[in-house]
């Protein structure tokens, strides 16, 4: 139901009036599973007014517990003291992340420590310190009570003071760069503030073979469950399709896939015949009028990507991986966004983390922070993860979240 995700705990003016509910509609569901599954269990379950009073002491506890943890979890007292150091296009990014209207971070940042002659302060003066004569770094970081120092410099020959960040580091305080950060906090790999060499000596985006042959045992065992699951479903929207008009059901497109080659993407038909009779492709706008009523209820429950289990079932997808894009999209946006084509790098996928991580996106600035969410997933994938977003994309799914 949500209860765990960041957008979730970050509601404000509702007072935990959206937590309670939610608790509520997960309470109700179970007693549903309940209803339906426990006739078949070889249990004797107990009666109604058990079960009545059991969920009424468990809601009470949960919701009374969610909202003491809310008025904790916002206090500073157990947020993360961080002071930045460097004042500059990087830092920048912190801040803005910090002060987003929707931002409810387990860190606070403290001040942004500007290093001379270095690079433009962009950060507000009212947010800048500066080193006193004589005052160290760890001076500094002790006197305003900083557990971590995040390095957010861009450019670092000769400026960044590695004996004071060393020793600070030796002194207990956390030292870490802006990228790892990132990475850490908000699950994603911030374009802005990356370098290749991060990304060569940094960890992850491990491929060995063992993990590619659970990945693709895992592709195969959940694509033929799910093509068993849904199989009424798909035969339902046939028949929609085939009823609203003239036109082909399945509609097949040319994406770009593992190794930067090319393969045939199968999708339900969800918009008119004629959608691109000029041959120029584009991306689906909010309210596109080439999309059929069909099409735009299938779209909305993601019923249109259900055909895409043969692309899995035949190696050329994976269920879990970036979005495959249109040759001519990718050929655009490699070259105006860095590491773009390092999303080829492994399988594309049905779902991914970017898409159970922010909306539908329609162009350059939206493929920009969709390629800092896949990124983190091609540096981190794991089976655990995949699993993660299974779960997300049904939440997805459910509330039909970020559809076009």
């Amino acid at each position: 139901m949500g209860l765990y995700d960041r957008e979730a705990r970050a509601q404000v003016g509702t007072e935990g009036l959206d937590d309670i509910l939610r608790i509520a509609a997960a309470l109700l569901l179970t007693l549903a599973a309940l209803a339906l599954i426990g006739p078949m269990l070889p249990l004797r379950l107990p009666g109604t007014e058990v079960f009545a009073i059991s969920i009424g002491v468990v809601f009470i506890v949960l919701a009374s517990e969610r909202l003491v943890y809310r008025r904790v979890s916002r206090s500073d007292t157990f947020a993360r003291r961080i002071l930045v150091l460097g004042s500059g296009s990087r830092a920048m990014t912190l801040e803005t992340a910090s002060t987003h209207a929707n931002a409810h971070n387990p860190y606070k940042i403290l001040a942004f420590l500007a290093i001379e002659s270095t690079e433009p302060g962009e950060v507000p003066a009212n947010r800048t310190i500066y080193l006193e004569n004589g005052q160290t770094l760890l001076n500094l970081a002790r006197s305003i009570k900083a557990e971590e120092i995040v390095v957010a410099i861009r450019e670092r020959r000769n400026s960044l003071p590695i004996k004071d960040l060393l020793e600070c580091k030796l002194h207990g305080i956390t030292v870490t760069d802006i990228s790892s950060f990132f990475e850490r906090e908000h699950q994603r790999l911030q374009l802005d503030s990356m370098n290749s060499s991060w990304l060569v000596f940094g960890s992850g985006f491990r491929q060995s073979w063992f993990g590619n042959l659970i990945k693709r045992v895992f592709d195969i065992l959940l694509s033929l469950v799910l093509l068993l699951v849904t199989l009424p479903v798909m035969l339902l929207t046939i028949i929609a399709i085939k009823l609203e008009g003239p036109g082909p059901i399945l509609y097949w497109q040319t994406r770009v896939g593992l190794g930067n080659k090319p393969f045939e993407i199968c999708k339900f038909r969800s918009m008119r015949p004629d959608a691109e009779k000029d041959g120029q492709p584009r991306w689906a706008a909010g309210n596109d009028d080439r999309i059929t009523r069909v099409g735009r209820v299938i779209r909305t429950l993601r019923i249109d990507e259900l055909p895409q289990i043969l692309n899995v079932l035949r190696g050329e997808m994976s269920f879990i991986g970036p979005r495959p894009e249109r040759p001519l999209f990718v050929n655009q946006l490699s070259k105006q966004i860095p590491y773009f084509l390092a999303r080829h790098s492994i399988r594309p996928g049905i779902s991914g983390w970017a898409q159970v991580r922010y909306p539908y996106g329609a162009s350059v600035q939206d493929a920009k922070e969709k390629l800092q969410y896949d990124l983190y997933y091609v540096k981190n994938h794991t089976l655990f993860l995949d699993i993660l977003i299974i779960l997300e994309t049904v939440k997805v799914v459910l509330f039909g979240r970020g559809a076009r």
